[in-house]
């Protein structure tokens, strides 16, 4: 199994960050499992705060954007210090690191118009849909096909999503359009992951994915720059890009306790906790359509896992 390289000094990097002693310690599946579920919990922070400063705060989209991702380039250097950062910044593959952060600042950008006016539940059914287009995607870019169980299951998923979004019923809103190009932008997010992963460490991709959003929004924040007006918004600002660190660290720690198939069951917890937090925030509930469409998309999210790991198992039996 190809391991990771790191390219900060180890002794620089807490332990979360640096290359595992072995490929996945996967006795240890109730900490990989705790892990997620924080993770995702951090996540849901995420997002419940941008759209608190965007809908309740009424700050420009630009600058919740640009905080989110200010936030947690400094969590970053903070964490690695000052003298790791021109390390970082040697990738092998530079000008993809540039187009993959790209992506994940256009996928955060439309994530935040969509949360403008959709609930949290909403947005994050559509984002369920990233692993289904990931499997979709992956054969004519990376040469993975899927077989037809696979393909059926997309399908599947994506018609949970029009359940979801229901626009027959004439209440369709083009926030559901910027949810789903989020979407599509952090699956070829996590495809180019994919694709890099082999040629640079962990600290140098995280580094690199925050590049594009620091820079390039910059201008466009510092343009049209308001200060929160209430306390509960400062602390929204103040704490966006610090749950997206946080997360992010769990997330990577996850892996090393465990395989993807035991984890990613878990990510649709996210469900749950941003339900949880749409309603404890912006008194918001999930309609039956939504309820209904998400469900259709977690089944077949959990049936693609379930053909991966059936897939694994054959090629193991087929190697020996």
């Amino acid at each position: 199994m190809q391991r990771v390289v790191l390219d900060v000094p180890p002794d620089t990097l807490p332990d979360f960050l640096k290359a595992p002693a072995r490929p996945v310690l996967s006795s240890r599946p109730m900490k990989a499992i705790g892990l997620i579920c924080l993770a995702v919990m951090c996540f849901s922070g995420t997002d419940t705060t941008g759209k608190y400063m965007i809908v309740v705060g009424h700050l420009p989209i630009a600058e919740v954007v640009w905080v989110r991702f200010v936030g947690q380039f400094v969590a970053i250097v903070v964490t690695l210090g000052l003298v790791a950062v021109p390390s970082m910044l040697r990738a092998r593959k530079p000008g993809w690191q540039l187009v993959r952060a790209g992506l994940l600042l256009a996928s955060t950008l439309f994530n935040f118009l969509a949360l403008r006016t959709l609930r949290l539940d909403q947005v994050m059914t559509v984002q369920f849909l990233t692993p289904l287009t990931v499997a979709l995607l992956a054969g004519p870019l990376l040469g993975e096909w899927v077989g037809w169980r696979r393909m059926l299951a997309i399908l599947v998923g994506f018609c949970g999503v029009l359940v979801a979004v229901h626009p027959s019923a004439g209440t369709f809103e083009l926030a559901f359009l910027w949810a789903a190009t989020s979407m599509l932008a952090y699956a070829l997010f996590t495809i180019l992951t994919r694709h890099l992963a082999p040629h640079d460490g962990v600290p140098v991709t995280l580094f690199y994915s925050l590049l594009a959003g620091v820079v390039l929004m910059a201008p466009l924040a510092l343009a049209d720059w308001t200060w929160p007006s209430a306390p509960l918004v400062w602390l929204a600002m103040l704490t966006c890009g610090g749950w997206a660190a946080v997360g992010h660290a769990l997330f990577i720690a996850a892996f090393r306790y465990a395989p993807a198939t035991t984890i990613a069951p878990f990510t649709y917890l996210g469900l749950l906790t941003a339900t949880s937090a749409g309603y404890l925030v912006f008194a918001q509930l999930p309609d039956s359509a939504t309820m209904s469409g998400a469900a259709l998309v977690v089944v077949s999210g959990l049936y693609l896992l379930h053909r991966e790991r059936v897939q694994r198992l054959a090629i193991a039996v087929t190697a020996e």
